[in-house]
């Protein structure tokens, strides 16, 4: 009876999640953004944005991310960084741009959204961590994950276009691949 009672619960359990946001337990959908105040973690989001996402994981595993600033910092609306090429938001990776992967899922606060130039089809490495609701965006940027832990971390980031002495990421790893 107790065996047929958690087969019951475990289909139910993979029922409801399927298609859903992946659990941070899921540590290969979790990243972790360490910067210098502290780590931030973030819950990919494959099942809405599943080559977005597979992208950010593949550079994270490659040390792309490490050292880079965050160049963009809007007070009461986002922090980008990801611009391996020139570290002030006009450029990306060596890869080619991704075709878009847009959601019904709005933009909040500790939404993770994929940047892009006016051509819908350009992201490519950078991207922003909401401090602020942005239904602006809705439907019109890639989700690729929420910020589940750390967010005073992304509020003390230093604020400006560029900002003066930018705050850079110090290390970003996939969780399944943590050492520390």
């Amino acid at each position: 009876m107790l065996r047929a009672f958690l087969v019951v619960a475990l289909a139910v359990g993979f029922i409801i999640n399927a298609g859903g946001p992946v659990s941070a337990a899921d540590l290969e959908n979790t990243l972790y953004l360490d910067v210098p105040k502290g780590r931030v973690v973030i819950e990919l989001r494959p099942d809405l944005a599943p080559k977005t996402v597979a992208r950010i994981k593949e550079l994270t595993r490659r040390g792309f991310y490490d050292g880079l600033s965050f160049h963009r910092v809007i007070d009461g609306f986002m922090a980008q960084t990801g611009d391996g090429q020139n570290g002030n938001g006009t450029g990306g990776s060596k890869h080619p741009n991704l075709k878009s992967e847009f959601s019904k899922v709005p933009f909040k606060r500790g939404i993770v959204g994929m940047a892009r130039t006016s051509d819908p089809n350009s992201a490519n490495s950078q991207f922003f961590i909401m401090f602020a609701d942005g239904s602006f965006l809705n439907g019109q940027y890639a989700v690729v994950g929420e910020v589940v832990q750390g967010m005073d971390a992304v509020d003390k980031l230093k604020r400006g276009e560029p900002p003066g002495d930018p705050v850079r990421i110090v290390h970003m790893q996939v969780a399944a691949d943590a050492k520390q």
